[in-house]
């Protein structure tokens, strides 16, 4: 049997920089052999240094890109992160495509402190209960579950208070945890996975929850089950950190591409 290409509809915002966002998510699901369409939800100004400028898309544009997508093209998974303005819109697209699954990635700041979103009472109501995924950093998972997120108990802690949510499985990213070792936590109904590894010393690491996000979804339109979606999204992450290669005198780009350079 030929092997599933896995069609990913990607609702974003553009970086110009090109180490996160859109870019990031096309980039990634195109290196694990899927295929990716759009919708962008905002356009920013920014490199490795920071945002500056951000021009959000209209809503009912963003939706008519969506929607464009998915009555021809089609999905098999859609990849949600920065909504800029448009989560009400977004949440009726998902209305009428409800066997889709979501991976949804909460940004809600650039990596400069930045805020990339509003309406978190809206995001919580309307699309944590359509997550096939939801894949929060500590700050992000603090915010939708009201609780502290300080350590790897915090995020198992905040993890089940987002399943109790509605929410159907929930990725615990650990890289805001102090530590040596970074622990992310897949937790299910039916019980957790720990993905674990070294805390590389770099600062190299924009974008990486982007790209997390959409590995995870390029696997599950691909028909792989939750667990090896995200073991493979992970080590496909982990890799590209390793091998960022080093671009802007900020916090640089990961190694999209690395597949193609492997030894």
């Amino acid at each position: 049997m030929a092997e599933r290409l896995g069609r990913v509809l990607v609702i974003a915002g553009s970086d110009s920089g090109g180490g996160a966002g859109a870019q990031a998510d096309i980039k990634t699901v195109t290196m694990l052999g899927g295929y990716a369409a759009s919708a962008i939800t905002a356009v920013t100004v920014q490199n490795t240094l920071g945002v500056s400028d951000i021009l959000k898309i209209d809503p009912a544009l963003v939706a008519a890109q969506a929607r464009a997508v998915l009555e021809d093209i089609g999905a098999d998974a859609i990849k949600i992160g920065m909504l800029g303005d448009a989560a009400a819109a977004v949440a009726e697209v998902l209305d009428a495509w409800p066997l889709i699954p979501v991976v949804l990635d909460p940004v809600m700041l650039a990596k400069d402190g930045t805020a990339l979103a509003g309406g978190l009472e809206l995001l919580k109501s309307r699309l944590l209960p359509r997550a096939a995924l939801l894949t929060p950093n500590a700050p992000e998972a603090a915010a939708l579950s009201g609780l502290k997120v300080e350590t790897t108990d915090d995020l198992r802690r905040a993890g089940e208070a987002l399943l109790q949510a509605g929410v159907q499985a929930v990725l615990m990213k650990g890289g805001h945890i102090v530590g040596d070792t970074v622990v992310d936590i897949l937790m299910t109904p039916g019980g957790e996975t720990t993905f674990e590894g070294p805390r590389l010393d770099t600062r190299h690491t924009h974008g990486t929850g982007c790209t997390l996000a959409s590995a995870c979804a390029v696997g599950l339109a691909q028909g792989l089950i939750l667990e090896a979606a995200v073991a493979r999204a992970w080590g496909y992450t982990a890799e590209a950190i390793r091998r960022a290669p080093g671009f802007g005198a900020g916090a640089g780009p990961l190694d999209h591409g690395w597949p193609l350079r492997r030894q």
